[in-house]
């Protein structure tokens, strides 16, 4: 080692350095920053650099500003914010906070908005607290024990992406189980079969364009005839080849089904190196793959699920165990939305995991996937929740809440509807996804759905505390949710879900009904004296989405009332002369005007949700009866995972 280098911090050899001494004296430097050498100066840079990351980072760990600014500006009630106890005084800690937040929900002390503030800062001081102990602790490890530490992380990862791909190899040989309800009877009535034909018509009309100008492609534009693809997939091909199997399967179309399982075959491919969303990939192949293997039977489906599914894993490698929302497949890297509540995982994305998930143990018989699932209903079940509502971000490293937004909608939607079909699934077993469904939607109940001075019933969304009177196309999929989980409810509820499903799809067919051309705005609302009408020109578009036809199928399933085969057909109706071109069908950039103004995307979810749910409203309930087969939030077909054939399981092992 150079001898400089086991010299003081401020001193040389005598007479050296950078213009000689300034001081006199044995050579030693004048004390001033520019008598500092060279090494000197970069070590200084070194530990100033690292004081102002630990000082970011600090800054970094505080939750959402909206928090405080809500409590402050809108005086929230404090029951919807945070709870904390505040401790004035230097001597206050992170921990007397926390014990002063369990006094007071022990206590049940009354709130004010002063007391709000009080709160949002106490927490706000808490976490800072936090992060700076933290701080504190790496800055006391000496730089080979961060090293280490750094290493030993990084092959933990490494082991744990060895584990996962090891599941893969691995892949069990099974028994494949004949598929109960894939083939219905044609229906008795002659214009109901007519109807049916007609809607198959319009899949065969789909796929024929998508097959002719965008055949291995992500999706289709079918003004432009040609391919679109989403950044949503990566470099992932064929969204649309994937999102179809199931319906051209339940549809008959045996030699495009064929045509669909060559390309998946030869062409799907995963070895991509490139970023893709773990919500859509799983919800749209994941699920789509899923479900061709359990109606055809074809090994090939479960294969590349499997193979899909283990490629997703390592979305899961954070501090709590919740999901990154964007994940690199070949690294493996994974990242969040950078929009999303300081990087915050959103609560329908990591909440949709679970259906495909639990199947991916089961074909696959290892059961990582349905742990990964698992963990996250830990995580979820030890936060509080403000007024039992779920809020729409959760941070992965904190394992904490972000900013407080509550949503039936987009954010938050197909969380909900996956607790309800997890309890279905499991042959209503999961007693945990049951309760915390129902828990869930007695919250919802109180705190956001309500109802215009002309009747209408609306699920509102929450912000900090203050209800924002809209509600979001996505919000619809909730009338056939309410009436699907009606048969469990708490004693004496059964109708009353029932009903309120009923509300629900009315309310969705008043935003159709009320634009000019019979299909619904993105978001409509109620206020301003405004009710089911979108008010704003960015919430006036309509993309194909199925969630208002998705719900008049569950309300016919089981109700039977032929209003809602009437609604379908009116959906059927405003399709062929609104968005059917010659090359497909697209969407519709405002759907109050006369003029029809394309956006030129035929969705992949037109063909494997709203064909599928219309195709299902006017055919008997034999085909895909509710009691063996549930629907992923994509329309693709799981069934249910009966006690008997668990049990067998069980037994075998």
């Amino acid at each position: 080692m150079p001898v400089g280098g086991l010299l003081p911090l401020f001193s040389s050899p005598a007479g050296g350095g950078l213009g000689g001494g300034l001081g006199g004296g044995g050579g030693r430097k004048g004390s001033g920053p520019a008598a500092f050498r060279l090494a000197e100066k970069f070590v200084l840079l070194l530990v100033f650099s690292a004081f102002v990351t630990l000082c970011f980072g600090a800054i970094f760990f505080l939750p959402d500003s909206s928090k405080l600014l809500s409590g402050v500006l809108f005086h929230s009630s404090p029951d919807l914010q945070p709870p904390a106890d505040h401790k004035s005084g230097p001597g206050a800690r992170a921990e007397d906070a926390a014990d002063g937040r369990a006094r007071r929900r022990e206590e049940g002390a009354p709130g004010d908005p002063a007391a709000a503030v009080e709160d949002s800062l106490a927490r706000i001081r808490e976490n800072h607290e936090r992060a700076l102990r933290e701080a504190k602790e790496t800055l006391q490890k000496l730089p080979e024990e961060i090293q280490r530490d750094i290493l030993l992380e990084k092959e933990k990862v490494a082991q744990d992406q060895q584990r996962d791909k090891a599941v893969f190899r691995r892949l069990p040989p099974v028994d494949f189980v004949p598929p109960i309800g894939t083939v219905g009877r044609e229906p008795a009535d002659a214009s109901i079969r007519e109807k049916r034909a007609k809607i198959k018509e319009m899949m065969k009309h789909a796929w024929n364009n998508y097959k002719r100008y965008a055949w291995g492609l992500n999706e289709l534009k079918p003004l432009s005839k040609e391919g679109h693809s989403s950044s949503l997939f990566g470099n992932i091909k064929g969204a649309t080849i994937v999102d179809a199997l199931d319906t051209l399967f339940v549809m008959e179309m045996k030699d495009e089904f064929e045509e669909a399982k060559s390309w998946v075959e030869e062409n799907l491919d995963f070895n991509v190196n490139a970023e893709v969303s773990v919500f859509e990939v799983n919800i749209r192949f994941v699920g789509g793959l899923l479900s061709a293997y359990y109606l055809s039977g074809e090994e090939i489906f479960r294969k590349k699920a499997v193979e899909l599914g283990v490629k997703l894993l390592p979305a899961f490698h954070t501090p709590s165990g919740i999901p990154w929302a964007l994940l690199n497949l070949k690294s493996g890297i994974g990242r969040n939305w950078p929009w999303a509540s300081g990087g915050s995982s959103i609560l329908a994305e990591f909440g949709t995991l679970h259906l495909e998930f639990i199947h991916l143990s089961h074909l696959s018989g290892n059961p990582v996937f349905a742990e990964k699932v698992m963990n996250i209903r830990t995580v979820l079940n030890n936060l509080e929740k403000p007024q039992g509502l779920y809020p729409n971000y959760l941070n992965p490293s904190s394992g904490q809440w972000g900013q407080y937004h509550v949503s039936v909608g987009g954010l938050g939607d197909s969380f909900y509807e996956y607790l309800l079909k997890a309890w279905l699934m499991s042959d209503r077993t999961d007693l945990e996804a049951k309760k915390m469904y129902f828990d869930a939607v007695k919250a919802i109940e109180t705190h956001l759905i309500r109802k215009s001075s002309r009747g209408l019933t609306y699920i509102a969304e929450w912000k900090g505390g203050l209800l924002e009177h809209k509600m979001g196309h996505l919000t619809c999929f909730a009338g056939g949710m309410f009436a699907l989980g009606a048969d469990d409810a708490p004693t004496g509820l059964t109708q009353h879900y029932l009903q309120l499903g009923a509300e629900i799809a009315h309310t969705c067919h008043e935003s159709y009904n009320r634009t000019f051309v019979k299909l619904g705005p993105e978001a409509f609302r109620f206020d301003g004296g405004v009710e089911a009408i979108a008010t704003r020109q960015n919430e006036k578009y309509y993309i194909l989405r199925p969630e208002v036809v998705e719900t008049y199928m569950y309300m016919w399933r089981l109700t039977h009332d032929p209003k809602y085969r009437k609604w379908a057909w009116e959906a059927v109706e405003a399709l062929e002369n609104h968005c059917r071109v010659n090359g497909g069908y697209s969407g519709l950039r405002d759907v109050y005007l006369r003029h029809d103004s394309y956006d030129d995307v035929q969705q992949s979810f037109f063909l494997a949700e709203m064909l599928k749910y219309l195709y299902l409203i006017f055919s008997d309930d034999d085909l895909l009866p509710l009691e063996h087969w549930i629907f992923n939030t994509e329309a693709h077909l799981l069934p249910v995972l009966s006690k008997n054939k668990k049990e067998d399981e069980v037994k075998e092992k």
